[in-house]
């Protein structure tokens, strides 16, 4: 804590962080704009303003997190400091919990109340509802690939789990094993999904003619375990650098709330992906048609 502070809370030194990330997410966002549909006098898929805005997104998560880090080493992370740290965390993760239901809910609307198009009097909509998947498109087996990286995070949370008890009991050779296999299993299931779904696109699984809501199911399909994968890509960020600052000596058995953090997001991408495969690829992934 700071020489002279009397009390158990931090006030924050002023920082550059807060009005630089906003330019750079308000630049990020114009520039997908520009990308996608052309604007300020630039043709549609020039994306230079985009990469500028995500060098400076990027640019400022980095300083962030420094500061964060620096923190913590001076001691300004008291015990009220760090009750705040966990209130947020779990905030952020509840926030992203919603996210899903919203994915989720776009999915479980399609597929349990399609009959009820049917009733629709217009031809082409009955028959685009009449089955579910929609007739024609091509499901992606449960039972090949998306088992496989349903292992790969179950087990990943194990060594997590080992890498934070090992934390805890001052085992930092073990610690750092277990977070170094749990990172080669995040990169291991992006690779998986990333196979997946190069497979998917190469062969039109989700494109039919014969159903005007095939790429409805498509999309919602891609949109959910999209975001779960970029969850992944995220975690396993998160992870590499807990074992860069591990390597480095900055937690210790009392005090490693950057690890417990990693740790409580990574458990929440593995139960997010539960409820994917179960629900998204089992009961209504329906069979290839």
């Amino acid at each position: 804590m700071a020489e002279g502070v009397k009390h158990d809370y931090h006030l924050v030194n002023p920082s550059p962080w807060p009005l630089v990330g906003s330019v750079a997410a308000t630049v990020m966002a114009i520039g997908a704009v520009v990308w996608m549909k052309g604007a300020l006098g630039l043709e549609k898929g020039n994306s230079i303003v985009f990469w500028a805005g995500l060098a400076g997104v990027l640019y400022t998560m980095f300083g962030w997190w420094r500061d964060v880090v620096k923190e913590s080493r001076q001691g300004d992370h008291t015990p009220v400091v760090s009750i705040g740290l966990r209130y947020g965390m779990v905030l952020f993760i509840a926030s992203e919990v919603m996210f899903f239901v919203a994915w989720f809910w776009m999915f479980f609307e399609m597929a349990l109340f399609n009959e009820f198009r049917t009733l629709s009097a217009i031809e082409e909509v009955r028959t685009a509802w009449a089955t579910w998947p929609p007739h024609g498109v091509h499901t992606v087996p449960a039972w090949e690939l998306p088992l496989v990286n349903t292992l790969t995070l179950l087990l990943s949370g194990t060594t997590v789990t080992w890498a934070h008890h090992a934390l805890q009991v001052g085992d930092r050779k073990g610690a750092k094993i277990a977070l170094a296999l749990t990172i080669a299993l995040g990169v291991l299931f992006t690779a998986v999904q990333a196979y997946e779904y190069y497979h998917i696109f190469s062969h039109d699984y989700f494109y039919s003619e014969e159903a005007a809501n095939a790429t409805l199911y498509g999309s919602t399909f891609i949109m959910a375990t999209g975001f779960h994968g970029f969850h992944v890509l995220v975690g396993t960020l998160f992870l590499i650098v807990c074992l860069l600052r591990l390597m480095a000596g900055h937690f210790t058995p009392q005090k490693h709330f950057g690890f417990e953090a990693a740790a409580w997001y990574w458990h929440f991408v593995d139960v997010v992906w539960l409820f994917l495969f179960a629900f998204i690829y089992v009961i209504f992934g329906g069979a290839a048609h």
